[in-house]
């Protein structure tokens, strides 16, 4: 167990989230670790108490409470991930070379851990070293239940390149989701604003993004501007359709709130496209009935991303997941019929 330690933020590390910057001091220490050590105020940043995402600047003084052997931790790690966990989580590598792993990430598999979650990406990382002394370390985030494109930093130099090319939106994320009804027009830009709405349980259990107008967003505390643009690849009469949809900005739910927000809630989506929703569109919610899976239909199809040492552009695709591939099977929609980008023809 080490001491407490106060470590200045780097010229080079500004602007980045607390929880990020610690996890590349010390690679052993586990997320939920950082979010206990937030909420009991051991953790502080110019003497005061902050939360994990919260933003650094250039030379604040972090107060680092004491922290586990690494080598312990590690040790410990390793031997937390099961045989068939390690084969799981390789069968998932999409793409791989000397700095960076790709996953297609399963629906289901959360990111990181929480007090609830114990197996995650960044537990089962530790099967993902294939030779190196550190496991990959988590440079972006995809909803619990989102499948597809997940970019993991094999080393620090590729972690620093990946971390901000994410941070100034120097990537192409490409989305496809089965949603609700057809939008209309087929292709368009969402700009509704996005504010955090509190849940109803104790710990703020249940809380969910809540759409505003645009010219409401500044006068709202707590709101940001957020775009998505969205086109219809295909759709089944007017019951439910094929969209891809490209995050322009990057919030928290902003794909599956912006889309119960026109209406066309994503199936499966049982936060933002239930009984309970209150713009119900052409009214045929969330759930098509059937034979379907009532798992969320959201998946990160694609990511363009510079690589952080050979400066080539990475093309990442990730296949649809087996309940969302039955869907397509059931519609007969097939990937081979639509633009692998249809948005490319507009920029």
């Amino acid at each position: 167990m080490s001491g407490v330690q106060v470590i200045h933020v780097g010229k080079e590390d500004g602007d980045q989230r607390l929880d990020r910057w610690l996890r590349r001091q010390f690679p052993h220490l586990q997320q939920g670790r950082i979010e206990k050590m937030c909420r009991k105020g051991d953790l502080r940043v110019e003497g005061g108490r902050v939360k994990p995402a919260t933003r650094l600047e250039v030379g604040q003084a972090v107060r680092i409470p004491p922290l586990p052997d690494p080598t312990e931790a590690m040790a410990r790690a390793r031997a937390h991930v099961t045989d068939s966990d390690a084969a799981m989580i390789r069968g998932c590598v999409i793409y791989r070379d000397d700095h960076v792993i790709a996953l297609n990430k399963p629906p289901g598999l959360p990111v990181q851990g929480g007090s609830k979650q114990s197996r995650h990406v960044d537990g089962l990382a530790e099967a993902l070293r294939f030779g190196l002394e550190e496991k990959p370390r988590l440079v972006h985030r995809l909803d619990k239940d989102t499948s597809g494109v997940l970019m993991l930093a094999r080393t620090r130099e590729a972690a620093k390149g990946l971390t901000a090319a994410f941070r100034h939106r120097n990537t192409r994320k490409l989305y496809w989701a089965a949603v609700a009804g057809v939008p209309l027009p087929r292709m368009g830009t969402i700009k509704y604003g996005l504010v955090k709405a509190p849940g109803h349980g104790a710990k703020g259990e249940g809380e969910k993004m809540h759409a505003l107008h645009p010219r409401d967003v500044d006068g709202t505390p707590g709101a940001k501007h957020a775009t998505t643009d969205y086109a219809v690849l295909e759709a089944v009469g007017s019951r439910a359709s094929w969209c891809a949809l490209v995050p322009i900005t990057g919030r928290t739910h902003q794909l599956r709130a912006h889309m119960a927000e026109l209406g066309h809630p994503v199936v499966g989506d049982g936060k933002y496209g239930g009984s309970g929703q209150e713009n119900l569109g052409d009214g045929w919610g969330a759930q098509l009935g059937g034979d379907l899976s009532k798992k969320l239909h959201l998946h990160a199809r694609s990511l363009k991303i510079e690589h952080p040492v050979t400066r080539a552009l990475l093309h990442i695709t990730a296949p649809l997941p087996p309940h969302m591939q039955h869907t397509w099977d059931t519609f007969q929609w097939s990937p081979a019929d639509v633009p692998v980008d249809p948005f490319e023809d507009l920029e």
